[in-house]
């Protein structure tokens, strides 16, 4: 074993963390994943950015806040100013590798107005979050009457099933996420309906192993130091799964729904709003529910055997003994609980992702196989590749705004962090306007000990609070409380205190603002406040004394 000289950072897209067997689920059993907890550290209060791909990525791959960066809906560029993961660790000369999703969009007009070809390689890694791209795919080729949502989408993949022999304009959507019957008719699997049947597709060929291979094929063909960013699809929609998955897991498998009939009560217009959603009113229903959890749970299966092969191979080729490997989620998914579906809200089962961290070097001995309880952000992972890489995460706290686990992961003591931030922007969303909402009004942020969480509106509507000790569940809104209007108060100051930090000054080092106080009077001729020439050393004054001038005033 050795200090880690390479990062695997492995991403599942919409991976609840509650639906791992090392985290607790009794039914599905995640052995290669409960494999690498046992080496490493899994921690229990990992907590993303923003209930939503786009903004959650752009926090993890900047190491900011989605108020800093500004990326704050899906497609929204992240401004090309921005320092990314790639940026940050090309400087350090570890190279940073794409394999999968991003959800990145390019800021086509900066980079217009900045003269930066997207065919150039600074071009393209703007264009890319900093990655160099072995293959993106962001998993999404759904097509509509406007066209297709993502032209990018599956490219390279569909290219593959073909040379499979998968006949189709779009094999992508016509096997890989779709089921078939007797009459050879293409069951899509966006229909809920659908999503308790097999996926027409080899095992084989579906996404997840196609993912492994070439996350196996980029590290065959690399030396290190690499970081590879191995980011995949699943178990995000269209929920479906080829077999043997696809029968796996039936309603005696099934976790029951958390949510009570008071919450569906509620009087908040924002959270009642987001229930009576399509995705809501469909995820509410005991029949749906039942039909997408089943091929969920197997789409999860999937992937933890795909962990077995890819951790297989890197202990094969020697590669466990010198790679750092990260592995969460860029969000989870409601899957019914508290009457919604999908992410966009602030309930654990959307904000709170798997983290399990493994260390190969010998200072991690004393954490293997640990739970940690601390608070930690998914804006945590970049500084602590940072220091993986023999950087200074400290010296770049003028940009990243998390804190490297190295100290956790390595037995040391620090000052542990005591709150969380979470953000949404659903300015975009169909509730916005069904409340007549100015955009600037339709944004929400959720600030988290691990006693209470408060989630603000800056609607204007209440702030609804939850206590997280006595109702973990998070069932009870207490945002109406009286008796916890000091609880609410303690709450926004914590928030007031986050938004006051200065997360706009990133081009000077806070290193350098500490030199610049204690460097005295300066050597360029700048004076200002000197009564007398004789106070400051002849050297810092040589040029103002002794001149003389002709009388130019008549």
């Amino acid at each position: 074993m050795a200090a880690p000289k390479n990062i695997l950072f492995i991403m599942f897209d919409q991976l609840r963390w509650d639906y791992l067997s090392c985290y607790g689920h009794p039914s599905l059993q995640t052995p290669h994943l409960d494999r690498l907890a046992s080496k490493g550290v899994r921690f229990n209060r990992c907590i993303i950015q923003s209930p939503l791909c786009g903004p959650s990525r752009m926090s993890t791959y900047t190491g900011r806040y989605v108020h800093s960066h500004g990326a704050s809906w899906n497609n929204t560029p992240l401004k090309v100013g921005e320092l990314t993961m790639g940026d940050h660790l090309r400087d350090l000369g570890m190279s940073c590798t794409l394999v999968g999703k991003t959800h990145m969009a390019a800021d086509s007009e900066g980079m217009r107005r900045l003269g930066l070809e997207p065919d150039s390689v600074i071009g393209a890694r703007v264009s890319e979050c900093g990655f160099d791209v072995f293959e993106r795919d962001d998993g999404m080729r759904p097509e509509g009457p406007d066209g297709l949502y993502d032209e990018g989408g599956a490219l390279k993949y569909n290219e593959y099933l073909r040379d499979k022999g998968y006949e189709s304009d779009n094999p992508w959507h016509d096997f890989a996420n779709s089921a078939r019957d007797d009459e050879g008719n293409v069951l899509s699997g966006w229909f809920l309906e659908n999503s308790d049947k097999a996926a027409n597709i080899r095992e084989d060929d579906s996404e997840t192993p196609y993912l492994t291979r070439r996350g196996i094929e980029f590290m065959e063909q690399t030396d290190g130091p690499w970081c590879c960013h191995l980011s995949y699809i699943k178990p995000h929609w269209p929920y479906i799964v080829p077999e043997p998955y696809a029968s796996m897991y039936g309603p005696e498998d099934f976790l029951p729904p958390v949510r009570t009939e008071a919450e569906r009560d509620t009087d908040h217009p924002v959270f009642r709003g987001f229930q009576q959603s399509v995705i809501g009113k469909a995820f509410s229903r005991d029949d749906v529910r039942d039909k997408v959890l089943g091929a969920y749970m197997g789409l999860i299966k999937q992937c933890d055997d795909q962990m077995g092969v890819l951790f297989d191979y890197l202990e094969t080729s020697g590669r466990m003994r010198d790679t750092m490997i990260v592995v969460t989620s860029d969000h989870g998914d409601f899957m019914g609980d508290h009457w919604m579906g999908e992410k966009t809200f602030f309930h654990d089962a959307s904000v709170k992702v798997p983290l399990i961290v493994y260390d190969p070097a010998p200072e991690a001995d004393a954490t293997r196989g640990t739970v940690s309880d601390a608070l930690v952000e998914c804006l945590d992972f970049l500084p602590t590749f940072v220091e993986v890489a023999g950087g200074d995460a400290d010296k770049l706290d003028h940009v990243l705004e998390g804190t490297s686990l190295l100290p956790l992961l390595r037995g040391g003591h620090p000052a542990e962090r005591e709150q969380v931030i979470c953000e949404y922007d659903y300015s975009s969303s169909p509730l916005a306007g069904k409340l007549d909402l100015d955009p600037k009004e339709a944004r929400m942020m959720m600030v988290a000990t691990k006693a209470w969480k408060m989630i603000h509106f800056e609607s204007g509507h209440r702030p609804m609070l939850f206590d997280l000790v006595n109702d973990p569940d998070e069932v009870t809104d207490l945002g109406a409380s009286a008796d916890h209007a000091a609880v609410i108060d303690e709450m926004y100051a914590r928030l007031d205190a986050w938004a006051r930090r200065p997360a706009a000054r990133t081009t000077i080092t806070s290193e350098e603002i500490r030199k610049a106080r204690t460097a005295g009077p300066g050597r360029t001729g700048v004076l200002i406040g000197i009564v007398e020439e004789d106070e400051l050393p002849d050297a810092l004054t040589a040029k103002y004394r002794g001149r003389k001038a002709p009388d130019m005033t008549t």
